[in-house]
């Protein structure tokens, strides 16, 4: 492969880029160990709430509510800790099911999951009918939604039941990789076990409930009609499913907390981080050294790219090509980290996406990439929030803008964009070629540098491009760059 061309005297070389890697990496401040894991999972936790289909907060205002009925009870301090960490990840594995329930109602899972929350599913009628009505095919012809809606009705509650143990099971297997207790990984597990039995994915019932799953499972649900309907409506879904979906006993004390107004206190607050905080109980609060940083890291990409097969292992892959491009630089170890954890986590906010639009075969409609250009943004509103990655949420929500300014969701400039956001940009492109698609197959690594170099150096940076093909030249044969100049950073 040939070397990049001669370069003017306003840009900078190989070597000089190099010794800006190392620069940058010596001024970068070493990572914080003292940060609370109750900063970043409140923090993070706004992710989960966008592939539920609820607004940011949803998990957060869940936590308060679900701790304070804890507190009525007189839960034990040990218990509460294990709840508290039931609470903020109970909807870690929802994105694991993501795909699978676009497939059978043929819809937009985001709103099929946020709508779902205020319908009593385990009961026939006027609510589950409108329901169907209203979310299954909505963007096929009327005969084939009819046929369609009874496809669904025939295999209701078995689909139901594998939904429940996708996204069950997936969020039990994260918490144990984060080092959680099994207590926390078996609430998450047993979140949609109903007091009756009703519930899935094993039909606990009344004793057999994990306590944690039961009080998670009341709280959540206050959350959402309070949300949507107001404090008595949320009250009084919560009676209507005593006995069946929740334990009378802790009905009785959110009722009790609502009457004396502690329930609700300050849950219209725009920001609520202080408060759940405070939650955490004292003696049990856990930090994150570097180690547990990467876990989570690791966790959410994980998360991320399980919302659609078509991403399966992007953020890794992602992450892996900024390392590479980042070493060619010269980067230090605390940068190299630094760029790995924003390639982890550069498309948290795609978790706000349909799947409808994410595996969409065709072309997308205006409004449908409407959607995909506000995903960087989210990602950037949801890095920002937590202290040890609000560093570079900046760089990892610029992983779509372009040199010329026509990317997003920004449009950004080439002066505008640093050296780690161009970095990114490179390494997104590169991954998101070589992996399958809706609308194609994987690309081979030739055809994917041919297609790069041909968007250098107007859109891609040409410098951090060449460094990736390098890494990747010993066992390919990669196209050559043409004579360019390389953008001052």
């Amino acid at each position: 492969m040939s070397k990049i061309g001669t370069l003017s005297s306003r840009t900078l070389s190989m070597t000089g880029l190099r010794a800006l890697g190392r620069e940058q990496a010596c001024s970068r401040p070493a990572s914080d160990a003292s940060i609370r894991v109750s900063e970043l999972l409140s923090s993070l936790s706004y992710a989960l709430d966008l592939t539920e289909g609820r607004e940011m907060g949803h998990s957060v205002r869940s936590c308060i509510l679900g701790m304070r009925i804890a507190q009525e009870i007189g839960l034990p301090e040990a218990d509460q800790a294990d709840l508290y960490y039931t609470l903020l990840l109970k909807d870690a594995g929802c994105s694991s099911n993501s795909s699978r329930l676009h497939h059978i109602l043929n819809a937009d899972d985001l709103r099929a999951k946020g709508d779902l929350k205020t319908v009593d599913w385990t009961r026939v009628g006027w609510e589950s009918l409108h329901y169907a009505v209203t979310h299954v095919a909505t963007s096929t012809p009327y005969p084939q939604r009819i046929w369609k809606m009874i496809q669904v009705a025939a295999t209701q509650q078995r689909d139901s039941c594998e939904l429940v143990k996708i996204r069950c099971e997936r969020g039990s297997q994260i918490a144990r990789k984060l080092g959680f207790s099994e207590s926390v990984a078996m609430g998450i597990h047993s979140l949609d076990e109903h007091w009756n039995g009703g519930g899935y994915p094993n039909g606990l019932r009344h004793g057999e409930i994990p306590i944690f799953s039961n009080i998670a499972n009341l709280a959540q649900t206050l959350e959402v009609f309070l949300r949507a309907r107001g404090k008595r409506d949320a009250i009084d879904a919560a009676r209507r499913r005593s006995g069946r979906w929740f334990s009378p006993s802790l009905v009785k004390s959110a009722i009790s907390l609502s009457k004396g107004g502690r329930l609700w206190e300050d849950l219209e607050k725009d920001d609520l981080h202080s408060e759940v905080l405070a939650m955490e109980p004292t003696d049990r609060r856990l930090t994150a050294d570097d180690e547990t940083l990467d876990r989570i890291c690791v966790a959410f990409a994980e998360i991320i790219d399980a919302k659609t097969p078509f991403t399966y292992q992007h953020s890794t892959g992602v992450a892996d090509a900024a390392v590479d491009i980042g070493g060619f630089f010269g980067f230090g170890e605390q940068d190299l980290k630094r760029l790995r954890r924003a390639g982890l986590l550069h498309d948290i906010g795609k978790l706000g996406v349909s799947n409808s639009i994410l595996e969409k075969p065709g072309k997308l409609t205006a409004e449908e990439f409407d959607a995909v250009r506000r995903h960087p943004y989210f990602s950037y509103e949801i890095l920002r929030r937590v202290p040890a990655f609000a560093d570079f949420s900046y760089d990892a929500a610029a992983h779509h803008e372009r040199l010329d300014g026509k990317g997003y969701w920004r449009g950004l400039n080439a002066e505008e964009l640093s050296l780690h956001a161009r970095i990114l940009a490179v390494a997104d492109v590169f991954d998101a070629l070589r992996a399958k698609r809706p609308y194609r197959d994987a690309l081979p690594l030739e055809k994917v540098f041919s297609i790069m170099v041909e968007d250098t150096p107007h859109a891609l940076d040409s410098a951090c491009l060449e460094a990736l093909m390098e890494s990747k030249s010993d066992t390919h044969t990669l196209p050559q760059f043409p004579p360019i100049s390389v953008a001052l950073y």
